[in-house]
């Protein structure tokens, strides 16, 4: 037996990201065009940066409040009352190392070894790694396309909940099928938490990012005070802050203790002078986040037009988020047709395997980036495909 065999047979099992695998394959090809990765490639903003450095020079480099500074917090809910239409409190809200983190509390909080948690596929492979490491069941409800419309099945969530059902994630809008879900399907998603006794951890990361509306829909809008939702947000995507790694927590008053005690024993908190470029992000980044949208936009549109004219493409065109997931006739192993866009297009996309047996068969492209990068990396796909 090897040292590795003597692993929790859960950090054993987990397996290697299909992204990662993509990623590590072609990282180092010279003129690659990566478009595998949820990020633009621009640099965090410059107003954004400086609060940061100002808080460093100033000395602010100790240990913090657990649940984050009251500053961020208030400005959290500033933030929140500003674009969801009702009042938000400093003490709803919990700082985290990123939303991967606030996705690792959620999860602690509630779901343990054996219980299961329902989640929608395709979906973003670290919830279902992050909860089976933890012993938990991820139990996949496949989206469905109809009409070249991804569309959620709610009576399918009902149905696979058993006994043992803790949870159910929704990410919306989605990663990687820019689903978003209508209030009505968000509030037959809480009758169901009503009706079981079930939590919602709700994913809404991209809900600035929603194409022909202000914002998505959200659990916000529907919800009452005592429904069991948990928020996970990340300043990742809105601000092009990916590498920061903070993120929170949206939750009813009553748990901040218990995730301030949760945030104690995994992180110890997020350093305070990231926390001071978080508070200008909120408080004065709004027309960036609308800039990036409409930039999104141009992203999708561009590359729709491109990618329709193969006639051998296909896909439903995302309502919401950062990505194009489109399957190609013929296409069954995603996993290699990655590989070789990257050896023959030079090209990096993500395999849509990674993303759970329902994306098998699909690649995933990030839109959110410069228009002409875009351009080449759509006339290279355009090209593969017909020589396929």
């Amino acid at each position: 037996m090897g040292i590795i065999d003597s692993l929790r047979h859960e950090a054993l099992c987990v397996p290697m990201s299909g992204i990662d695998a993509v990623i590590n394959h072609g990282r180092s090809k010279p003129g690659l065009i990566a478009l595998w990765a949820g990020e633009s490639e621009l640099v965090t903003p410059a107003f954004i940066r400086d609060a940061a450095t100002t808080a460093v020079e100033a000395g602010e480099t100790f240990y913090t409040w657990q649940t984050g500074i009251p500053a961020l917090r208030e400005a959290l809910a500033r933030y929140h009352t500003r674009h969801f239409g009702r009042e938000f409190h400093a003490n709803e809200f919990t700082v985290t190392n990123g939303g991967m983190h606030a996705i690792l509390l959620a999860l602690q909080a509630t779901a343990g070894a054996g219980d299961e948690i329902i989640y929608l596929t395709p979906g973003w492979p670290n919830l279902v790694g992050a909860a089976a490491v933890a012993g938990a069941v991820p139990v996949p409800v496949p989206l469905r396309i109809s009409e070249k419309e991804w569309v959620c099945d709610v009576t399918a969530i009902e149905t696979a909940i058993t006994p043992r059902t803790k949870a159910i994630f929704i990410n919306t809008p989605s990663n990687p099928t820019g689903w978003v879900a209508t209030r009505e399907e968000l509030r037959a998603i809480i009758e169901l938490s009503r009706r079981f006794g079930l939590w919602i951890i709700a994913d809404e990361i991209y809900s600035r990012f929603a194409y022909g509306m202000l914002r998505a829909p959200s659990f916000a809008d529907v919800m009452e005070q005592e429904d069991r939702i948990i928020f996970v947000n990340t300043f990742s995507k809105n601000w092009a802050m990916t590498g920061w790694r903070i993120g929170w927590l949206n939750t009813h008053p009553s748990l901040s203790q218990k995730f301030a005690t949760l945030v104690q024993y995994s992180t110890s908190g997020v350093p305070q002078f990231l926390q001071r470029g978080a508070i200008a992000a909120l408080d004065h980044g709004d027309d960036y986040v609308n800039a990036q949208v409409t930039r999104a936009l141009a992203g999708r549109d561009l590359l729709v037009d491109i990618l329709k004219k193969t006639g051998r493409i296909d896909f439903a065109v995302p309502k919401g988020a950062f990505y194009l997931l489109f399957s190609i006739a013929g296409l069954d192993d995603s996993a290699q047709a990655a590989i070789e866009l990257i050896d023959r297009a030079k090209v990096g996309v993500a395999p849509g395997s990674a993303f759970g047996d329902a994306g098998n068969g699909f690649l995933r492209i990030c839109f959110l980036r410069d228009i002409e990068q875009l351009k080449a990396a759509a006339d290279k796909i355009d090209e593969w495909v017909r020589s396929r």
